[in-house]
């Protein structure tokens, strides 16, 4: 089977960002309603504290084995790289081992005040990840072989059947909310898994019975998903191995960086748990264009480039038609979630304030969420063209530039680590989204130097063309200057009038965006409309 990666990254994508744009509007009105329900110290215990301790397991467990595993798809010898994928579960059954011992004897824990279930909910989050990781080979075979749409309604499934259960409980019992927190995480994970090891039991049986199935799907039965002794060759590839330890001391100073915050919160106490759940929730709001947007954007871009630019030659060394698309989706794709952070900078300033009293009351509008949420908006810009710029470099660097690269986040983790602790201290939780600029910024500036660099032998200069266009930016700076000034006037008396002049100002800089990137959006109009004649024909 010829295989797209353009096409597929695109349709997964979009396929993730429409998945997760309505499954957000759902959640965020939940949570809404729950924030009145539960206090900011049970909020920062969960979602700052419990969390961080699954991100933590899952991320070191199987982060790096996704990178390695989906490099050239196509060239696996795919028992060995089952054999090799197994290898998550010992790694995160250890993790869970240490970091819940770390968690629950070594962190402070929170008050009976706060919450007498801690202890449960640090069980319920280490076996939630280990039954994640058993499931790691469905996944990564699902993205080796495209199978696009299964991924996001498996994922989509399961967290609105974690969002679902949380709710009914803590509406049924409140002062149980780290227990409905437990007991949602176990469901939705068994859910997920369950989801996968149906979805594909029902595939290879369809395959039996079709009379002219292709040949290029190499699982027989889902004991092939299992770990196996291989005769005639060795367990595993070792070059897959190399790679992979590669990404992952990489990996261990990815997550200090994404969760640094966290970790200093955590480690340190420099914020209370009242005050860390302040700013989990304006951390979450801000993040909702991260989350939904940006993340599915740089997945799929890390999955495109991976498969196209190989990491071994340079770029006058591979097909020029295949590096000339390259290059031109990287700078399209830049420039575009470029873009949207000006968005999310300009418009933030003058709506965060009724952003947070929709999503929290008044008490969360008139807090000092206000001036988080405000400078998050800056955060956003640096997040989306980090997202992109990392996911190419990491998609195209070789063993030994993964090891630089290595070498330059250790000390990116330490600077940012003492930054973010010097910057709370003094200045509270806004030195924690100040500190993370700073942290993105520098990774920003190490991928440019790459792309730079990974070109400069080449008439292609992807970088050159990643500055939306004037007038764009011109509307969206009248906007940010209009908006402040609407809400200095009609926030307190007339807030409808306040949402309706920013309705305009959004149609307005969207429509002069859409006139500058004409070719962009025509080129994304004959595609969708190629694929609607498809699925009429």
């Amino acid at each position: 089977m010829g295989k797209n990666f353009l096409k597929s990254s695109l349709q997964n994508a979009s396929f993730n960002i429409i998945f997760q744009v309505g499954f957000r509007v759902v959640t965020f009105l939940l949570n809404a309603f729950v924030l009145r329900n539960i206090s900011q110290d049970v909020i920062g215990v969960m979602n700052v504290r419990l969390l961080l301790l699954e991100s933590t397991i899952l991320f070191l467990s199987r982060e790096a084995f996704r990178r390695a595993l989906l490099s050239r798809t196509t060239e696996h010898n795919w028992p060995q790289v089952i054999n090799l994928v197994w290898l998550t579960v010992p790694i995160c059954s250890t993790l869970c081992v240490l970091f819940g011992w770390i968690w629950l004897h070594v962190l402070e824990t929170p008050g009976p005040h706060i919450t007498v279930h801690y202890k449960l909910g640090v069980y319920a989050i280490c076996i939630s990840c280990v039954l994640n990781v058993c499931i790691e080979p469905f996944y990564l075979v699902a993205q080796a072989f495209l199978f696009v749409k299964l991924r996001v309604l498996i994922e989509t499934v399961s967290v609105s059947v974690r969002t679902i259960v949380f709710t009914c409980l803590v509406l049924w019992k409140p002062s149980a909310a780290v227990v409905a927190f437990s007991v949602a995480q176990i469901v939705s994970t068994a859910c997920y898994a369950t989801a996968y090891c149906m979805y594909f039991r029902r595939y290879i049986q369809q395959r039996r019975t079709a009379p002219q199935s292709p040949d290029d799907f190499p699982f027989r039965n889902l004991r092939d998903f299992l770990p196996k002794k291989l005769i005639g060759q060795n367990w595993t590839d070792w070059k897959l191995c190399v790679l992979t330890w590669s990404f992952l001391k990489q990996g261990i100073l990815k997550q200090v960086l994404t969760e640094g915050e966290r970790y200093v919160m955590t480690l340190f106490t420099v914020l209370t748990f009242y005050e860390q759940g302040v700013y989990d929730v304006v951390n979450n709001l801000g993040s909702l264009a991260a989350r939904f947007l940006f993340r599915p954007i740089e997945e799929s871009a890390y999955f495109y480039f991976s498969q196209i630019v190989s990491r071994d030659k340079s770029i006058s060394e591979q097909n020029q038609l295949q590096m000339r698309e390259a290059s031109l989706v990287l700078e399209q794709l830049i420039r575009t979630v470029i873009s949207l952070g000006v968005l999310a900078v300009c418009f933030g300033q003058g709506y965060s304030r009724t952003v947070l009293l929709l999503y929290g009351g008044m008490s969360l509008a008139d807090s000092v969420g206000v001036l988080l949420l405000r400078t998050h908006c800056f955060a956003v810009l640096l997040l989306a063209l980090n997202g992109t710029t990392e996911a190419y470099a990491l998609a195209t660097m070789d063993a030994g530039q993964i090891d630089r690269y290595n070498h330059i986040m250790a000390v990116l983790s330490a600077v940012f680590l003492l930054i973010s602790w010097l910057l709370a201290t003094l200045f509270g939780s806004v030195g924690f989204i100040i500190a993370n600029c700073c942290n993105m910024a520098a990774r920003i500036y190490h991928s440019s130097q790459f792309i730079v660099k990974r070109y400069e032998s080449t008439d292609l200069k992807p970088l050159d063309g990643i500055i939306p266009g004037k007038l764009f930016l011109v509307c969206a700076s009248l906007s940010v200057v209009t908006s402040l000034i609407s809400e200095l006037v009609y926030f307190e008396n007339s807030k409808l009038t306040h949402v309706a002049i920013g309705a305009v100002l959004l149609l307005m800089t969207l429509v002069a965006w859409v006139y500058e990137e004409a070719s962009l959006v025509k080129l994304g109009y004959q595609r969708f409309k190629r694929r609607s004649s498809i699925k009429t024909d």
